[in-house]
Formats: C-alpha cells, structure tokens, sequence
C-alpha cells in the first residue's frame, strides 16, 4: 500500500492538488516505491496535459523495485506501473526486478 501511495502521491505533486480538487502541499524531491502499483494508471494520460504538469513529470525521480516472487502484488503490476509512468512523461523512471523476492 506504501508503494501505491507514493506513486498516488507523484501524481498529485505533478498537478499539484489531489483528485479531489484540494490543493497539494508538498514539494517532492523524489519517490521511491517497493512492490507496488499505480493507481489512476488508466487516467494518467489525460491528466499531464498542462506544460507545468509535464515540466514537473519530467523532473522528478522515480525508482520502483519488484520482486519477481511476489504473492501479494504481481510482479507485472510493478511492471505496467513503470511503464504507464515512462509512457506518460516521467523520464526519470528507473524499475529494478528481484529474481524471487516479494518484499
């Protein structure tokens, strides 16, 4: 769950309010993510369309870590996350893969 709010958290920082509409407060320097998945995957791409969004995607450091063995969250969920991410403008994505780890 930590890792899934981390990258909810992300999303929010690039827009820079929640999806409620209130107002995000922090200022992110980088998100790290162990054995998760990306919430909103499927409207991510609709959502950075604004330049400041896009400048801020760009911009921020991700690191996501899965392990293969996973029971709880697939390891392909930790894939897709990475990928929709890369996809959509966060450049500075990097996903590392552990061979029978589920953290």
């Amino acid at each position: 769950m930590g890792a899934a709010t981390s990258l909810y958290s992300a999303t929010c920082f690039i827009h820079g309010k929640y999806g409620n509409g209130n107002p995000y407060p922090a200022n992110l320097s980088a998100v790290v993510g162990l054995s998760g998945w990306l919430p909103c995957s499927k409207t991510l791409k609709r959502k950075i369309g604004q330049e400041e969004a896009a400048r801020r995607a760009t911009s921020l450091p991700i690191l996501l870590c899965h392990g293969k063995g996973d029971e709880v969250v697939p390891y392909k969920f930790g894939e897709k996350s990475s990928q929709v991410l890369s996809s959509n403008g966060f450049q500075n994505t990097i996903f590392k893969s552990y061979d029978g780890y589920g953290f």
